[in-house]
């Protein structure tokens, strides 16, 4: 497979409160959440304008407009996690009401679907690890399932999958192919991204060693090539990620040109050797330091403009990928 140009891609894991509610009690991270539609539809004004494609993986709870909607389509089996806390269904079973704007976006993703170029994808519907001790592979097809059903009612064929705090499970792959799913964002080579549980001291190590490679090149550029997605995928296309894109830290300001330099020498890397550069994060990212965090963004997607005249990159999203792919 001869790819005759770099190609830029981003994927987003949209969650809300779902995506932190085991880690972060809702009175502490409401801040991030509370601009949430207002960075959407920046975020969607910014790729209209440099031309990006995007996946967008959704938590299938946000489809709902209500509390009651969700509780009406809970599937018939749940993640019997041995950590309890890990469950959104033990969050929702002990309460009578929750705040929408919180938990549901049904008119961000009907936003998101009148522009060009923006994949919906699914982030699962309950937000499910596949790592954690003490659910199964049946649970997770029931959760699969229920989030391409919910998408299929609005009209959203779903092809792409992006794994909650990136635990893939290998295991799994074959369940998302019986389900028509076609590709799933994979993790970078070295090994402080492979896959893990949030368990124990290794889990820590490697959250460190992910940190300082944010702004020194540790790992490489992890970059890749459409012909290597097509040779060492297996059940499923991986399209991997190159970098997660770290919101603005105060404590870290004075490290900004390092961080940003990281981000476009390896764009520059995969526009020169005609690779593929894949960018993630969840827009909640950019709820604190919305100012500072979108014109980063718009530092790096400068840079992509560039590297387009320079060298002729383009951007697809992980769908898109695919279809070219596996034509």
């Amino acid at each position: 497979m001869i790819q005759t140009n770099g190609i830029f891609t981003i994927s987003l894991d949209f969650e809300l409160y779902w995506g932190v509610r085991d880690k972060r009690k809702l009175s502490v991270y409401s801040e991030n959440l509370l601009n949430i539609r207002r960075i959407v539809q920046e975020l969607l004004d910014v790729f209209d304008e440099y031309n990006v494609h995007t996946t967008w993986g959704i938590v299938g709870f946000l489809f709902f407009s209500n509390f009651g909607k969700l509780k009406q389509n809970i599937p018939d089996k749940l993640p019997n996690y041995t950590n309890t806390n890990l469950s959104p269904y033990s969050y929702i079973n002990g309460l009578d009401k929750v705040e929408d704007r919180y938990h549901f976006a049904p008119d961000l993703i009907h936003l998101i679907c009148q522009y060009d170029n923006q994949e919906i994808g699914t982030h699962t519907f309950s937000h499910y690890y596949c790592l954690e001790d003490g659910q199964s592979i049946d649970e997770f097809r029931a959760d699969i399932c229920s989030a391409i059903n919910i998408a299929n009612k609005k009209g959203i064929k779903i092809k792409s999958l992006i794994f909650p705090r990136n635990q893939l499970n290998k295991d799994y792959l074959k369940v998302l192919r019986e389900l028509g799913i076609k590709c799933y964002r994979g993790n970078e080579k070295s090994w402080m991204f492979s896959t893990i549980n949030e368990k124990g001291i290794r889990h820590m190590l490697r959250r460190a060693l992910r940190l300082i490679d944010a702004y020194l090149n540790i790992s490489g550029y992890n970059c890749y090539t459409l012909d290597e997605i097509w040779r060492s995928s297996e059940i499923l296309f991986s399209i991997p990620s190159s970098r997660f894109l770290r919101p603005v830290s105060k404590k870290l300001v004075f490290f900004e040109r390092l961080r940003i330099g990281r981000i476009k020498n390896a764009m520059t890397y995969a526009a020169k050797n005609k690779k593929i550069f894949h960018l993630w994060w969840h827009p909640h990212n950019f709820g604190v330091n919305t100012r500072q965090n979108m014109l980063f963004l718009r530092g790096v997607l400068d840079h992509f403009k560039e590297l387009r005249y320079k060298y002729g990159m383009y951007s697809l999203n992980m769908g898109e990928l695919i279809e070219i792919i596996d034509h």
